[in-house]
């Protein structure tokens, strides 16, 4: 019998699936191979209800905020990015490591 059967109401979908996991004795949750393998930071918010949304999330500073924020800037990088003969050589050296 189909879950949605037992339980009126219920809706499922094939992209927003649910996964128990259980908390180890310092309260920490395993994801295994659930989620993404490039999102290894999230942001947790907790609902009124105790629900917990683990929501991808990234680091950044204020100032890569901010650049971010100026739509003409981030522009130019796209279009500098995407025209491979707009990149600059660096001149920098690394040290030899032995």
């Amino acid at each position: 019998m189909p879950i949605a059967t037992r339980y009126p109401g219920l809706t499922t979908e094939a992209n927003n699936m649910s996964h128990l996991v259980e908390l180890d004795a310092r309260r920490r949750v395993a994801l295994g191979r659930l989620g993404r393998p490039e999102h290894t930071r999230y942001l947790v918010t907790e609902e009124s209800d105790g629900t917990l949304i683990l929501s991808p999330a990234v680091v950044m500073t204020v100032h890569e905020a901010a650049l971010l924020r100026n739509p003409e800037l981030v522009a130019q990088i796209e279009a500098d990015q995407a025209d491979a003969s707009r990149a600059v050589r660096s001149t920098h050296r690394r040290a030899r490591t032995t």
